[in-house]
Formats: structure tokens, sequence, C-alpha cells
């Protein structure tokens, strides 16, 4: 995929309040640690995470996605009524029916000529989201588009916490939960438009993407009850993730005409330190190149990825004049890459 005409206009994010740290969970944990003679420090140790933050166990997708579009709202030069497409890019979602996207379209008091619809692809829904909009702005269909995510994970880490306090389980059983531990909250919005309508702003100019879906059983997830879970084998999900990655690094490079050395920057999804290693080493990437936030937000599903550009371009990482490469990865097994130029000033 090529892309000639399509700018990231602005980005923004909105991140809640409640700060909860590894030991913060391995304190709620002490029981299963002790039963089971577990050493305390290994979550922050075995994934590079310190914290994550959470919203309110009964926060609302919608409302999370409508703070991050009311930001981002805030910072463009276009008008709300300029609007022509509002995708809702989460994991999680209100309800089956009507489209999350109806709410946060209401919350932001949008153009009834708005077209509006959710997007789910685990954690690369938002990246899927910047592809699609991207296309239709490309072939005339649109010249402006809102794209936003809000993630809670909170119903999804106290269902795992209630699950590993139960006296059944083992060193082994516990396994499948670990992922679930670096779950966190968060929202992020992006506008997309024509790029000479922001000719001073990151271009979009190239895609590519590899799917394996023999791998669809390695993390999965569903709702429980009130609340939500997911079970994960962890390393061979890492495995297969890796070599997914590859196969889309490859197509990625002769699309774009990139290589390793191209980017300046290079932002990947938010698993952990270990993840980032491996992804590093296998495509030969410098590990510099890297920015991350992991360390301190954990994984937001599908707002990590463009939540660590934002912050990115906020911390002057990715700079104009700079090219970064947005490296996206979801259970599935799909991984998604962007390419994105900034012009000089």
């Amino acid at each position: 995929m090529r892309f000639t005409q399509v700018a990231i206009e602005s980005m923004a994010y909105v991140l809640p309040e409640a700060i909860w740290t590894s030991l913060d969970i391995e304190i709620r944990l002490a029981a299963l640690y002790e039963r089971l003679g577990l050493p305390k420090g290994r979550l922050e140790l075995m994934t590079g995470i310190r914290e994550r933050r959470f919203w309110p166990i009964d926060f609302r997708a919608s409302e999370a996605s409508a703070l991050a579009g009311e930001a981002v709202l805030k910072q463009t030069r276009f008008k709300r009524g300029e609007m022509n497409l509002l995708v809702h890019a989460a994991v999680c979602r209100d309800r089956l029916e009507p489209a999350t996207a109806s709410y946060v379209h209401h919350s932001l008091g949008l153009d009834g000529n708005t077209q509006i619809f959710d997007l789910s692809n685990a954690c690369l829904g938002f990246l899927n989201a910047m592809v699609i909009a991207a296309g239709m702005i490309e072939s005339g269909q649109i010249e402006r588009a809102l794209i936003c995510s809000g993630e809670n994970g909170r119903p999804l880490m106290e269902h795992t916490l209630s699950e590993l306090l139960k006296p059944e389980q083992t060193r082994k059983s516990i396994k499948p939960y670990f992922a679930n531990l670096t779950i966190g909250a968060g929202a992020v919005g992006a506008v997309l438009c024509r790029s000479d309508l922001a000719p001073d702003r990151p271009r979009l100019s190239a895609a590519a993407v590899a799917t394996d879906t023999s791998h669809s059983g390695l993390c999965e997830g569903d709702s429980s009850g009130d609340g939500l879970a997911m079970l994960t084998d962890s390393e061979e999900l890492l495995i297969a993730g890796i070599k997914v990655a590859k196969s889309a690094w490859a197509r990625f490079c002769k699309v774009s005409g990139w290589s390793a050395s191209t980017p300046d920057s290079v932002i990947t999804h938010q698993v952990g330190s270990a993840h980032t290693r491996a992804l590093f080493e296998a495509l030969g990437l410098e590990i510099e190149k890297d920015f991350s936030t992991f360390e301190n937000l954990g994984n937001i599903g599908s707002v990590s990825c463009p939540l660590t550009l934002a912050s990115a371009i906020e911390a002057a990482a990715y700079a104009p004049g700079q090219k970064a490469a947005l490296l996206g990865i979801g259970s599935g097994l799909s991984s998604l890459m962007l390419a994105l130029e900034w012009p000089e000033l």
C-alpha cells in the first residue's frame, strides 16, 4: 500500500489518574505468591512494566474514546463540522449494538454528515483505521477523518486477580493469566486529512501487512459475567508474533523502499521489554531508535502504538525532517506496519 496525499494533522491522548504499580498488583496477589513461593518483584522484572493506569471499572469505552476525541479536536485546525468520518477503533466497546462510535459522535457534537463506525482488530484496530481512512482520503471520498480509541483494562485485571486467588491455582495453571497483568488503560485520538490541508505535518507514505491465522488460539478474550477474561500462551505468542512481524517487515521494506537503517524512530505495540528486544533483534533494528511507553503505561491494546507516537511527537523524539516506522501486531495473528515521513519545515 502506498499513499501520497495523507497527513496526520494532529494527535492527542488522555490517561486515567489512578496508577497501579506492579508492586500494587503483587500485594493484591500476596496469598498466591506465598502459597506458590513466588518471588516479589517478578512482574516488573519479567515485563519491564513499573506501573499502569486504570479508570473506574464501570468507565465505558465511549467515555474514554470521547475524551481523546475532545482532546484532539482542541488541537486540530479544523472545525468539528468538517470531520467526514469518525472511527472508534478500540478492543473495548460499550455493547454489541449500536456502534460505540454513535455514543462518541454524540458526546463530541459532530456533524450529521459524519460517517461513523466501529473497527475492532485486537491491538491493531487503530492502525487498521488509519489505513482505511487513508484509503478513503487518497480516493477522494473524504478529506478528514477522526479516529478515536479508548481502552479500560480494569475489568480484565479485576477478573484476573480473582481467578488467580482461587486455591486450586498452580504454577502451571497461572501462566495463561500472566499477560493480563501487563494491561492498562488510556485513550488516544488522531485527525487524518488530505496532505495539502496540513503540509507541515507527518505524512503516511506506505503500509504493509502479514497475517497468519493458524495462531488465532494463542490469545483469546471474551466477556465473563460482569467482567472480561483472557487466556494467553505468552511464550508461543512471542515466537509466532516475531515470525509474522518478520514477514510484514520484508513486505514493508519492499513497498516503502526503506531498510532497517532508514527510520529515525521506531514505535512498536507496547507489550514489554522482552518482546521489544526480540522484535528489534529479529528485524535488525537499532534498539536506540526505540521510543517506548510500556514502562509507565503497560499494554493499552489498540491505544498503545498511536499513544506512543503521540508521546514521541510531544517529546520531540520524532520531529520534522525525520521518518518513523510504526510496527503494530495483534492477536489473531496479524502485523501491520506504517511508514511516516515528516517534511522539513
